[in-house]
């Protein structure tokens, strides 16, 4: 394999310095492309190796440079990927396959939306590889496979951060800044509707033992779970909105402010120069979590634990990197489970941890209960 296989945009930033670091361990050498030459040298220098370094700024300049070098498959890991993600992808020339880590439901959507164009081109777009999207869609997979059509779902993401100090960054800052901004989303009786942003709050007990707190909001996991198991009911919840009390009051008047462009811009500056350290949520590992009903009022539940969300993230974006290179993806738009399975998931480290349908844990607090409606609970 030569070693322009396999670029990765934003190489130099905490994903991209693990995807390169897992691409190299699996002789595949990718193309560092980044706006920091002192940092892409470094980043070679540790990777070994000698690999090849493209220095460029701007989406014009990253899309110019793929027009003129047609690499097998581009990872971008450049955020928000609701600036990114289309003009890049628009950008691949024919049988270049692209991949990205969106989480953003407007980004992964409008991916997703680019299918004939991308099977016309001999294509094979991936959106949401990481652990925003797989992690769910993957126990989504599972939870449906060899059953009844499913009526109503829920999913939570509980991810782990790795520890360390950094400020958030500008992409960062406008992928949260923009995500708030659309305010909130879930799927009733098959169509996208908007909720109050912090809705469908709620506390539950890991398999680890410890508890976790999470809230609705506007995400790729959402779409990615409504299209694994065709439920006409779907709710996606995440630990990384603040879920307090307070919090959830604040968040729908945070989302009207900053649909505004004037408050946006100032937000994402001022959230861009804050320093956090990450030390994530307590715990050992990250959690996925998915419930499922059943036309015929069973509801299974299982978990997908996961260590670190970067580190799956980039095992994940790898993973599908490498299958790709070795032609084993179809050209279209697609999520990573929808194109290579659940078991994907696995390859990246993830295990499965899954429970047995019952008509007595099946308690759907997403939804409005009644006699009759998917989200009733069923007496037994």
């Amino acid at each position: 394999m030569t070693a322009d296989r396999v670029w990765v945009l934003g190489a130099t930033g905490r994903c991209g310095r693990a995807i390169a670091a897992r691409l190299t361990a699996g002789h595949l050498p990718p193309v560092l492309v980044g706006r920091d030459p002192g940092r892409l040298h470094e980043l070679a220098g540790a990777l070994g190796g000698k690999p090849r370094i493209v220095v460029t700024g701007s989406v014009d300049a990253i899309t110019a440079q793929l027009t003129r070098h047609a690499p097998a498959v581009v990872i971008n890991t450049i955020g928000p990927f609701t600036e990114t993600a289309a003009p890049i992808a628009r950008a691949c020339p024919p049988g270049t396959h692209y991949v990205d880590l969106a989480n953003e439901l407007s980004a992964v959507t409008g991916l997703l939306g680019r299918r004939e164009e991308a099977i016309a081109a001999g294509r094979c777009l991936v959106t949401g590889a990481g652990f925003g999207v797989l992690a769910t869609e993957s126990l989504v997979l599972r939870l449906c496979e060899d059953r009844p059509p499913a009526a109503c779902v829920r999913v939570d993401a509980v991810p782990k951060a790795v520890a360390g100090d950094g400020l958030v960054g500008c992409a960062l800052a406008a992928s949260i800044v923009d995500s708030l901004a659309l305010g909130g989303r879930r799927y009733e009786h098959g169509r996208l509707v908007r909720t109050r942003l912090g809705a469908d709050a709620e506390w539950f007990a890991l398999p680890d033992g410890t508890r976790a707190h999470t809230v609705g909001g506007p995400s790729g996991e959402l779409e990615a779970a409504h299209r694994a198991s065709g439920a006409p009911f779907v709710v996606a919840a995440t630990s990384a909105v603040p879920a307090g009390r307070a919090a959830r009051a604040v968040l729908p008047v945070a989302a009207v402010l900053l649909s505004h462009p004037v408050p946006a811009r100032a937000a994402k500056r001022r959230l861009a120069r804050v320093r956090v350290t990450t030390r994530g949520r307590s715990g050992e590992f990250s959690w996925a979590r998915a419930r499922v009903r059943d036309v015929d009022g069973r509801t299974l539940e299982g978990w997908l634990r996961t260590g670190p969300a970067t580190e799956f993230t980039a095992a994940v974006a790898a993973g599908v990197a490498s299958r790709l290179v070795r032609g084993e993806g179809r050209p279209g738009a697609h999520t990573p489970g929808s194109l290579f399975g659940p078991e994907l998931a696995v390859e990246a480290g993830g295990r499965f941890l899954l429970g047995r349908p019952s008509l007595l844990d099946g308690r759907f607090t997403s939804f409005p209960s009644g006699k009759g409606h998917p989200g009733h609970a069923s007496d037994g």
